[in-house]
């Protein structure tokens, strides 16, 4: 299957006219790191990051641990509790949902 169009990818590269995907470094690098900049985030955020944050939202919103388990394609939930799930305060929950509109 040829790639003509950007049509072809969820995030087409500019720089190649569509036919290749965007690196994911560089979403991070143009898009991502900066956005978070703008809104004060010092941390260096990476794609672990955001895999970390995604096996929280749904433990944070009442759903328990079987969609979180399930997004993150965990053979079984004890991974996803032993090594995603974190407690998460108020005090950090305010400057992740500000993370979460800005982006």
């Amino acid at each position: 299957m040829t790639h003509e169009t950007s049509e072809h990818y969820l995030f087409p590269s500019i720089q190649m006219n569509g036919t290749h995907p965007a690196q994911p470094d560089m979403i991070l690098k143009r898009h991502i790191r900066p956005a978070l900049e703008r809104m004060g985030v010092q941390k260096i955020i990476g794609w672990h990051s955001c895999r970390h944050g995604l096996a929280n939202m749904p433990w944070q919103k009442g759903l328990g641990i079987k969609p979180a388990q399930e997004l993150l394609r965990h053979a079984n939930s004890r991974i996803t509790l032993d090594i995603h799930q974190q407690s998460v305060s108020q005090e950090k929950r305010t400057p992740q949902n500000l993370a979460f509109k800005g982006l």
